[in-house]
């Protein structure tokens, strides 16, 4: 069983706010995913997440990654990923979060897989040395086929400070070769967050969790009993649906 402190919502969701209030769940404040609003657009996005804060006992806060490659071919892309993942993390510094979920920059057919764990673990190896010790970055698998690439990573640079945030629905797309459940044995010594949602195997749709072609049971059986300490985040589009279905199946409690 996941206890409700467990359980995050995804601020992609427009209920999310009333929803955590209303069942005790965090956030992952999803605001600042378009680095542009911490900059332009920083007034609006402020607002947004000081509100939904106020609703909630605990957050996450997900990092830019619009464009943004740690283990870029051009210095530049990789001195701008090296700033935005900086400003990011100082801003959820002033929220009070420091748990941040955070993309690997992978592109197939772009990158070659071994040079591109060599950058990113050089990456990683010095950016950590600027980042909080008491903060919790959580590397999310996106367009990796499968788990090996980002377990090669986290393992060479070995810091506790770095993990991964297992996405079941990225997992679940046509980006990936490899089964849901082989995901989850594979990264579950990692790993200290997950991402939520449900697809048809193709597109990555953000679904609620009980459509799709997921078995999210099983899915959500394998993680409690396989990585028990990890935080969850309903990544939903519509949280509702989601909350409900957790609900009626006992992974929530009212």
């Amino acid at each position: 069983m996941v206890q409700n402190q467990n359980w995050y919502l995804s601020t992609v969701a427009e209920e999310a706010e009333a929803l955590a209030a209303r069942y005790g769940l965090g956030l992952e404040i999803a605001e600042y995913c378009t680095a542009s609003n911490m900059d332009d657009g920083f007034a609006q996005a402020d607002a947004a997440v000081r509100r939904e804060l106020a609703r909630t006992d605990r957050a996450a806060f997900h990092l830019p990654f619009n464009e943004l490659c740690p283990a870029a071919i051009d210095p530049r892309a990789r001195r701008l990923a090296w700033e935005r993942y900086r400003q990011g993390i100082a801003l959820a510094g002033a929220y009070g979060i420091n748990r941040l979920v955070v993309h690997s920059g992978y592109i197939p057919l772009v990158y070659d897989k071994t040079w591109f764990a060599e950058r990113s673990v050089e990456f990683w190896t010095e950016f950590l040395r600027e980042v909080p010790a008491d903060a919790l970055l959580c590397m999310e698998n996106v367009m990796e086929n499968e788990p090996g690439l980002l377990l090669e990573i986290i393992r060479r640079v070995d810091d506790p400070r770095l993990r991964l945030c297992l996405d079941v629905g990225h997992a679940n797309s046509s980006a990936s070769n490899v089964p849901v459940s082989e995901w989850i044995d594979c990264c579950a010594p990692y790993l200290s967050h997950v991402h939520l949602h449900n697809n048809e195997g193709d597109r990555d749709l953000h679904a609620p969790l009980g459509t799709g072609t997921i078995d999210m049971e099983k899915c959500l059986t394998e993680l409690v009993c396989k990585a028990p300490g990890s935080t969850l985040t309903i990544e939903s589009v519509e949280a509702g649906p989601s909350v409900n279905w957790l609900l009626q199946r006992g992974f929530l409690r009212r």
